[in-house]
This record gives C-alpha cells, structure tokens and sequence, in this order.
C-alpha cells in the first residue's frame, strides 16, 4: 500500500529572488508543510509523536531543481511514504506544476526517533510499529 498526501503551495513574494524563482531555502519549508499534511492525514503528526513521548528531528534532507518555480505559481507537492525496517520515518517529495504536472523539483527526507531525554531511540516505538501495522507498511 502506497501512502501519499498531497498539498497547493501558494508561492510568495518573500519565497523568490531577483531573478524571481523561488530561493532554495524555501524548499525546506514546502517540504515541511506535506509533512504535515501526511501526519494530518494518516495521523502521524509531530503533537502525535510528541505525546507519545518522542521528537522526530530530520537528519537528512535533499532535494533536486528540474524546472524553476515562480512567484504566483501554484503548485502541488506530493509526499511519498517510504517504508524502512529502521526506526526511521523516509519522505520522498515530488512537486509538480498543476498546469502541465511537469516535474519541478524531487527530494527526500529522513526523521529518526529521540526520547525526551534527547537519547537517539534505535528500535522502532510501540505506537510507530502499531501506526505500520494499521498502514500495513
């Protein structure tokens, strides 16, 4: 079973340059925002791993430009699910432009699991195992 989310960006005057494609640093952010639709829709969001007594902090992010995107474009970004034996929660994103589905930009991302204590947990937690099973990923 594949799990995916999907979100319209809204690109903003503050997201591009002077050449008015938007900055890389605003990557991050759009990465950030289908993560969030992917914990809002499959319930695995931060204040869910947060109650259950753990951190996901992101460990390892890239991404890569195919196409520019401008300011006032709208397009979607896709996130993929990514299942891993690991304690370890894989994105992979594709953003793609909502006239033509052209491809603009790829990444990935990485999120390990940190007990309260800031100690990096190195088995998977009950409740990620149990959200796993309930996917069936």
């Amino acid at each position: 079973m594949e799990l995916k989310a999907s979100k319209i960006l809204d690109i903003r005057f503050s997201e591009v340059d002077a050449m008015n494609i938007v900055w890389n640093g605003s990557y991050p952010l759009y990465f950030e925002d289908a993560r969030e639709a992917f914990g809002a829709k499959y319930d695995l969001g931060y204040m869910r791993i947060f109650g259950e007594g753990y951190f996901a902090p992101l460990v390892e992010m890239s991404f890569q430009f195919k196409k520019p995107i401008r300011y006032e474009m709208h397009p979607r970004i896709d996130i993929f699910y990514r299942p891993t034996a690991a304690a370890k929660i894989v994105f992979d994103y594709e953003i793609r432009d909502n006239d033509d589905d052209s491809l603009l930009a790829t990444g990935r991302s990485v999120q390990v699991f940190m007990d309260k204590n800031y100690q990096l947990v190195w088995d998977n937690p009950d409740f990620y195992l149990e959200w796993k099973k309930r996917w069936e990923v």
